[in-house]
């Protein structure tokens, strides 16, 4: 039975990113229960009811939702079902744990940002990497004021051979909504936002490039291809954001390139009295003292918990508190609509200010 105080967790896709789910609010036990879960093909999500201990399997999403003994839904399935079911569940009276990225593009983004703002439900995107040790540590030295004013940041991961799944939804513009600029661009324009102090975006100068996927080279080992299936979507993307401050991001990712890269995510932050950078788990505060530069160095400490732990453990604080979680529906709209823009601009080659109309 479940303890009186305790969050009942429902997850909706029992793959990768569900098993990832699982095992994290596992760790939380003394907070929370999971105590239902669904995917499309149920014998994925009996094994992990099996391997987690969660009581009910449930036939669909839809059923799951509508479980009294489910208080908080945490939605793992690809980019096209996530505004529906994220909806649903905020209209159910459910608290929301959502993938990222928040929507498939910007009006599904602004569909759940608007379901969430008539609701007093946490709807939370789940960017994880806000929550990674050397971040947190740039982070509060820059709440701090230790790099002044910043004006500009450099970000971007470069995979060199990486396309997951090709021919799945990953690769498919319908269900996916793009290619590595929504799959892992999107962590790393929301992680930079985060640290710049999140400006406004305000208009996008972009381009997206096709060179690999057509032909069926740049493959990686994640996801299960589907050669009878489609790819058509960017492999590599680049753009540069301003925002209303008047600060500038430059963001560039790639699922397969010609470069040498170890294929790890970093971000430079640029301020007028110091600078930040940060590539794996690795990161450096950079300034100049008695005109000689000045660096220290940031690890991970030996003993750090996960990333994923911390980012569970703060839904479940802002379900409990009634906080806006840190990554909120603002944000995910925010990063949505930085993506359409770069992929409008890279359509239509010319700059493209943001519509921030949110009603």
């Amino acid at each position: 039975m479940t303890a009186p105080n305790k969050i009942r967790i429902g997850i909706i896709g029992a793959g990768n990113i569900g098993g990832v789910h699982a095992s994290q609010f596992s760790l939380l036990k003394d907070q929370c229960e999971i105590t239902a879960i669904t995917d499309t093909y149920l014998p994925v999500a009996e094994e992990r009811a099996k391997q987690y201990d969660i009581p009910h399997v449930t036939a669909s999403p839809e059923e799951l939702i509508q479980r009294s003994d489910v208080d908080a839904v945490v939605i793992g399935v690809p980019n096209q079902h996530h505004a529906p079911l994220a909806i649903q569940a905020i209209e159910a009276g459910k608290h929301v744990l959502l993938e990222k990225p928040m929507g498939i593009n910007g009006d599904a983004a602004r569909q759940i940002y608007r379901a969430s703002r008539a609701s007093d439900r946490v709807v939370m995107v789940a960017h994880q990497m806000r929550w990674e040790s050397v971040p947190m540590q740039i982070k509060e030295q820059i709440d701090r004021g230790e790099l002044g004013k910043i004006y500009t940041a450099k970000t971007g991961w470069f995979r060199r051979k990486g396309i997951p799944g090709w021919g799945t939804w990953f690769t498919r513009m319908d269900q996916s909504g793009g290619g590595p600029l929504i799959d892992i661009g999107v962590h790393m324009l929301d992680l930079a936002l985060y640290l710049m102090g999140n400006p406004k975006p305000v208009s996008v100068y972009g381009a997206t490039y096709a060179e690999f996927g057509p032909k069926r080279k740049g493959i990686g080992t994640w996801g299960k291809p589907d050669w009878n299936g489609e790819y058509d979507v960017e492999d590599l993307a680049t753009a540069l954001i301003k925002m209303e401050d008047g600060s500038t991001l430059s963001l560039e990712v790639s699922w397969a390139v010609h470069m040498d890269t170890d294929n790890t995510p970093f971000i430079h932050v640029m301020g007028s009295e110091g600078g930040a950078s940060y590539r794996g788990a690795k990161g450096k505060l950079l300034t100049e003292k008695f005109d000689q530069p000045i660096e220290t160095e940031l690890v991970k400490p030996e003993h750090d918990e996960s990333e994923r732990t911390r980012l569970s453990r703060h839904f479940l604080e802002c379900i409990r508190e009634g906080k806006q979680p840190l990554t909120s529906a603002l944000t995910g709209l925010t990063n949505n609509l930085v993506l359409d823009a770069i992929y409008e601009s890279s359509r239509t080659g010319s700059e493209v200010k943001l519509d921030w109309n949110l009603n």
